[in-house]
């Protein structure tokens, strides 16, 4: 009996990983077309970056890179974090390469490629200079300090209704759920690898205050999409009027641009993020892969980056106008995800599974599509 059962369950769980496998070839990976930056002197060498991070952030970064290295060029091809992950994955699996740097604010989905043995070790004068929580083995670097915000429609949200806790935020949306139905807004982390490990930081922090965030934002319907830019978007047209869990440097962006949002950094916890950059095992340029991480790293990377691409830096200097930013780092309330094998258990499937359907079941079944 015993021969028969342990042959029963490693039948279930073969069965298992094959569902597994067959949804993730049916589920069609998207990628922008690539941007490509071209060499400013004659071309020597060729970078691709594959990238779950925006753009317009990154473009400082990529012309500071290609003024120290003129002779390369550059090619940017962006992705949601979830299609960055399954196509990575599908590279290192098969053997094949997939450009030569990844850069994802899912660090979780980072570190789970590089257990796999899908990255190179990097090592230089610069990535020994990335705070101990963000270098994992010298193979998955976080290049960035994003603090995890409220962000506020200053226009329409009354100014006694701003939270500046999660514990308010709960209380907010319990205590006024007609003021408030479909009027919040966050990362739907069925389809969003950063919105996911977010959701699953922030319901390590304190239980019970996750659990009343999680069962307000499904009694207020709460809003729930794939991208913060799509959240920012419908904050700013006033269609919702908080968003929750959002990255500081795409809301601070907006309001440079002159978006009339508020910024609120929560003062019992903040979650600060680091997204990730990796070079792949298989690389074709990974000379020129880790230069580029390097130059991320580097006093030069990190100027450029605080002044115009991410506008945060890793001692906890902010911008102005960001609320509660004075002492985030001073007092304790800065959360760090700290890149490490820990976040293997963010991407433990059957772990993954059972929080995504209790996610799932408080808020997703009673928001509106």
């Amino acid at each position: 009996m015993k021969n028969r059962g342990t042959l029963l369950h490693h039948g279930i769980a073969g069965l298992c990983l094959l569902w597994s496998l067959i949804m993730v070839m049916a589920s069609k990976v998207h990628a922008e077309e690539p941007k490509t930056f071209p060499a400013l002197l004659p071309e020597q060498e060729a970078l691709s970056v594959h990238a779950a991070t925006d753009l317009l952030a990154m473009e400082p970064l990529i012309r500071g890179f290609q003024n120290l290295y003129p002779n390369t060029r550059v090619e940017f091809v962006e992705y949601v974090t979830n299609d960055l992950y399954a196509a990575a994955a599908e590279a290192c699996q098969g053997g094949q390469a997939l450009g030569d740097v990844f850069l994802s604010s899912s660090v979780d989905q980072l570190v789970k490629l590089a257990n796999d043995g899908c990255a190179r070790d990097i090592r230089s004068p610069e990535t020994v200079t990335a705070p101990p929580w963000a270098n994992w083995r010298n193979e998955v670097f976080g290049f960035t300090f994003e603090p995890v915000v409220f962000v506020y429609n200053r226009g329409k949200l009354p100014a006694e209704d701003v939270p500046s806790t999660h514990l308010e935020l709960a209380d907010l949306l319990r205590l006024r759920p007609e003021a408030y139905r479909g009027r919040v807004g966050t990362y739907d982390i069925r389809q969003s690898g950063i919105g996911y490990l977010l959701a699953f930081n922030d319901s390590q922090q304190t239980t019970t205050t996750y659990g009343r965030l999680l069962e307000s934002l499904g009694r207020s319907q709460a809003v729930v999409r794939c991208c913060t830019s799509e959240i920012l978007d419908e904050l700013e047209a006033g269609r919702i009027l908080i968003g929750y869990n959002m990255l500081a440097s795409y809301a601070y962006a907006r309001v440079r641009a002159g978006a009339d949002l508020g910024i609120v950094m929560p003062a019992d916890y903040t979650l600060v993020l680091s997204r990730g950059a990796m070079v792949p095992s298989r690389a074709r340029n990974a000379d020129a892969a880790a230069r580029f991480v390097s130059y991320l790293l580097s006093a030069r990377g990190q100027e450029v980056a605080q002044r115009e691409g991410f506008f945060f830096g890793f001692g906890g200097e902010t911008p102005p106008g960001i609320e509660g930013a004075s002492s985030i780092i001073q007092t304790g309330v800065a959360r760090p995800i700290t890149i490490s094998p820990a976040l293997l258990a963010v991407q433990d499937d059957e772990r993954r599974r059972r929080f995504i359907a209790d996610w799932s079941r408080s808020l997703v079944e009673m928001s509106p599509e």
